[in-house]
C-alpha cells in the first residue's frame, strides 16, 4: 500500500492560489484528496490537479468576499506579502500573533 505524500504547507500558513486571485490560512491538511468525484470533476480538465497529493482547506479571501476553499497542493505557493487576512472565522480556528497564524491552544489535544 502506498504511504501519502508528506504535506509541504502546515497549519497557519498563509497560501495563494497558482491559478485564481485568492490567498488564505490553511486550517485543516487532508493527506488525499477526500471531496466528492463531482466536486473534482468540475474543476476544468486542463488545471485538474491529482487525487494523490495533499488537499488543504483554507480560511479564503478575494478583494471581494471571504470563504472556505479546498485547494491541492500542487496550486498552492506560499503568500509573502505579509499582510494579515481578513477572514472574519480566522479568530475561530487560529491565533494570530508576531504575524503568524497559529492552533488555538484550546484546539491542541
Amino acid at each position: 500500500m502506498r504511504q501519502p505524500r508528506q504535506a509541504k504547507y502546515s497549519i497557519g500558513q498563509v497560501v495563494r492560489h497558482r491559478h485564481y486571485p485568492f490567498r488564505g490560512v490553511i486550517f485543516d491538511v487532508d493527506p488525499e484528496f477526500a471531496n466528492t468525484d463531482e466536486w473534482w470533476l468540475a474543476i476544468p480538465e486542463h488545471i485538474r490537479p491529482a487525487k494523490d497529493q495533499p488537499y488543504y482547506h483554507l480560511l479564503a479571501e478575494n478583494e471581494e468576499t471571504e470563504y472556505i476553499a479546498y485547494v491541492s497542493e500542487q496550486n498552492l505557493l506560499p503568500d509573502e506579502t505579509g499582510k494579515p487576512l481578513r477572514h472574519r472565522e480566522v479568530g475561530a480556528y487560529l491565533d494570530r500573533s508576531k504575524g503568524t497564524y497559529r492552533v488555538k491552544a484550546s484546539d491542541v489535544h
